[in-house]
């Protein structure tokens, strides 16, 4: 089995390493970590609405780096900050994964790690070639 990390370089808030990769490929599979609403080093400014676009296209940037695409996505794990945000984070959501390519998820409250409303992940596979 062969395993390729992706980005492990400097991504974190004021430019600092993070001890993880942004996602792990191994045998079809790609588990990308946990996304929030960062541009630049920094959290975006907003509600709900902004930074889940923002964490989502984070997402679909390193699947689509690892050669996956959003039809690829199995699963998808949410952490919501304040659960009163889900219906508005729903509407967001289902603009990339309504219809028929939906993957499985998950959505909680959480208190996050970082100044943020939202965080995703999500687990792709495609059939090793």
């Amino acid at each position: 089995m062969s395993i390729i990390r992706y980005g492990t370089q400097k991504s974190g808030a004021g430019g600092q390493s993070l001890p993880f990769a942004r996602a792990v490929q191994a045998d079809g599979w790609l588990h990308v970590s946990g996304q929030v609403a960062m541009e630049n080093g920094e959290i975006i400014d907003g509600g709900i609405i902004p930074q889940a676009h923002k964490a989502i296209g984070n997402m679909l940037a390193i699947v689509t780096e690892a050669g996956y695409s959003k039809e690829d996505i199995v699963r998808c794990g949410v952490w919501l900050d304040d659960p009163r945000d889900f219906w508005s984070f729903n509407k967001v959501y289902a603009e990339y994964f309504g219809g028929e390519h939906a993957p499985a998820r998950a959505c909680v409250q959480a208190m996050m790690m970082v100044d943020c409303k939202i965080e995703i992940d999500c687990i792709c596979y495609r059939k090793p070639t």
